[in-house]
């Protein structure tokens, strides 16, 4: 039947996961309705399609395009495992699209990113947002943190990313260093997890590494993260290599050693008691991807996390 196709343009936005050909059909994330008409919804979702700011290899801006794609593989009746509930029967979820950014005025990349940011958060949907690579982080930061105030940073990377510099730049390895520096980031609460890079700095964040990760386990990095960032608001970003090459080969600076797909899952999955107030998953360049194993570990991750805030509202409702 026709209606039981295209369920991206024909689905009710209320609806729960429901069948539809994995090869086929218009692709919004995990079939969700593509509207911008936010009334009454629960969760965003956007692509930031940007990477100049690259430092090795571009590509990124094919990222939410391709994370969409493999996401109809991960939209079945149900919903997903080990969850043991569809997310989307009690939380209403909108593709909200791209962001618009014109690739001729890339030092208006921030600003645009920051105001867009803005008009979705006034309508006030919890937002999820697609990179591109991770400089765009720093003006979704920015639109949190005026309504929110100064944010604990949960970062899943293998970069710091808060590499100094003397002037301000768009660039995706030194941002958060400006937001810290600037006051949108509380460093005393943030944490910084999987890192496998050389950085002397820490500007005040907590850092398990990777190798940390991996002789200590699961349960003591959620322990940590939580313990890190306490009773504080919290703005989760996830650079997608922050998973070792072999289960995330489709990223524009890759580095060996890192956290598998299961390790950061169960991450995520742990971080229920944290009041995360939005959160991004950044650098997924397909050009480079297997498989899709790439994006279909991004998209996993992103439907653990909209599982993890049915959860966390309703935990916070008794």
């Amino acid at each position: 039947m026709l209606s039981d196709t295209d369920l991206a343009i024909t689905a009710d936005r209320k609806d729960a996961m429901g069948y539809e050909p994995t090869y086929s059909g218009v692709l919004s994330l995990f079939r969700r309705v593509y509207s911008r008409d936010l009334t009454g919804c629960d969760i965003a979702t956007w692509g930031i399609p940007y990477d100049l700011s690259v430092t090795n290899r571009p590509g990124a801006r094919f990222g939410p395009r391709a994370i969409r794609a493999v996401s109809s593989n991960l939209a079945w009746d149900g919903g997903p495992w080990p969850w043991g509930f569809d997310p989307f029967e009690t939380l209403s979820m909108i593709d909200y699209g791209d962001c618009y950014i014109d690739h001729g005025y890339p030092s208006d990349m921030s600003h645009s990113i920051y105001t867009q940011t803005k008009k979705i958060l006034e309508q006030a949907p919890f937002l999820i947002s697609m990179g591109g690579d991770h400089s765009v982080s720093y003006p979704l930061i920015k639109a949190h943190a005026e309504i929110h105030g100064p944010l604990a940073l949960i970062q899943i990377d293998a970069h710091s990313d808060t590499w100094e510099e003397t002037e301000k730049r768009a660039d995706h390895g030194t941002m958060f260093y400006h937001a810290i520096k600037e006051g949108l980031i509380d460093a005393s609460h943030s944490i910084q997890v999987g890192i496998r890079t050389m950085n002397s700095k820490k500007h005040g964040c907590e850092i398990r590494d990777a190798n940390w990760v991996h002789i200590n386990g699961v349960p003591a990095t959620i322990d940590e993260i939580v313990k890190t960032v306490g009773s504080s608001k919290a703005y989760l970003t996830f650079d997608i290599d922050g998973l070792d090459p072999a289960f995330a080969p489709g990223t524009g600076t890759p580095v060996c050693g890192g956290l598998s797909t299961w390790q950061a899952q169960s991450i995520i999955r742990g971080l229920q008691d944290i009041d995360i107030v939005g959160m991004d998953l950044v650098e997924v360049a397909p050009a480079y991807d297997h498989a899709e194993i790439t994006a279909l570990a991004a998209a996993s991750l992103l439907l653990d996390f909209i599982c993890l805030r049915k959860q966390r509202l309703e935990l916070t409702k008794r």
